[in-house]
């Protein structure tokens, strides 16, 4: 569903000015959203996948490593489709905290994509380049949107998600590097037009919510605090926007219906988007690529 048809549906959760922001600027930052109940669920479930992580020698399709991990001592980068690792974060993906909050931003019809929980451990933990998600699992219309939850909250030190307001109206850059690689980062000779007073920090206490829409260029820095920076970010689009690609992240709930009702037609954007590799074919995953660069402000939110 494309945004002048959202609008006329009313809202749930958001109000007129909040939605008016994440239209304009690309993205919204709720502080505080999820209740207390929700994230002491969520900890514990994170616990108990932290703890599974121990028995994890490299990174596999379910767990990226971060330098140092052990047994005794657990770092990650990311879980992938926590959803399916544990039961309490499909039970908040599909509750109306969330489809109500994403109603509001793709229209009444939710559909799932894929999530992940982005652990970013302490002292250190890579960053991420700018970049596009989109490119990585295109639709046929552009309403797909992150919402991100920080569930022990986020500081400036802990390499927060960062975002050029605005830039989802303009381009969409390649995501492959000079090799042909896909390694969803846009080429340093292609942000010239990037400048200091577009970027936004996104920080906020435990619970704080961001929306980012799927063509918003964003990245992130190194976590240089002690403590981790987990981020959980589920995609969700309208029910009538239908992927051309699999998942890189697959999961068996990609395409549930999680508010509303299935579409009969498809919406379509006829804005041009460069395709992914064909992930079926067991491309390398783009953190496999990734060369960490302390400096840049920069796979994986």
């Amino acid at each position: 569903m494309k945004a002048h048809d959202v609008l006329k549906h009313p809202l749930n959760v958001l109000t007129r000015e909040q939605r008016d922001l994440f239209l304009q600027n690309g993205f919204l930052v709720l502080p505080d959203y999820v209740p207390q109940a929700w994230l002491t669920r969520l900890r514990d479930a994170m616990s108990t996948l932290l703890d599974r992580s121990r028995a994890v020698r490299e990174s596999d399709a379910i767990y990226v490593l971060e330098e140092g991990h052990s047994p005794q001592t657990p770092r990650l980068h990311r879980i992938s489709s926590p959803q399916d690792q544990h039961p309490v974060f499909w039970d908040f993906m599909t509750d109306p905290v969330m489809t109500d909050l994403a109603a509001d931003v793709v229209g009444p019809d939710v559909k799932f994509h894929h999530a992940k929980l982005n652990v970013k451990s302490g002292k250190g933990s890579q960053g991420f380049g700018w970049h596009q998600d989109i490119p990585a699992w295109p639709h046929t219309d552009f309403s797909p949107v992150t919402i991100g939850v920080y569930i022990d909250g986020c500081r400036d030190d802990q390499g927060p998600l960062t975002v050029a307001r605005g830039s989802h109206e303009g381009p969409l850059f390649s995501m492959y590097d000079g090799e042909g690689n896909f390694v969803v980062k846009i080429r340093p000779q292609d942000l010239g037009w990037l400048k200091d007073d577009m970027i936004d920090s996104l920080t906020g206490g435990p619970g704080t919510t961001v929306l980012l829409n799927c063509r918003i260029v964003h990245g992130s820095a190194p976590n240089r605090a002690p403590e981790a920076r987990p981020l959980l970010l589920p995609v969700y689009s309208s029910a009538d926007s239908f992927a051309y690609t699999p998942s890189p992240i697959p999961s068996p709930h990609q395409g549930d219906i999680v508010r509303g009702k299935a579409a009969r037609f498809a919406s379509f954007d006829t804005r041009p988007v460069e395709m992914p590799p064909d992930w079926r074919g067991g491309y390398k995953p783009v953190w496999a690529h990734k060369k960490p660069d302390a400096t840049e402000r920069a796979v994986g939110y």
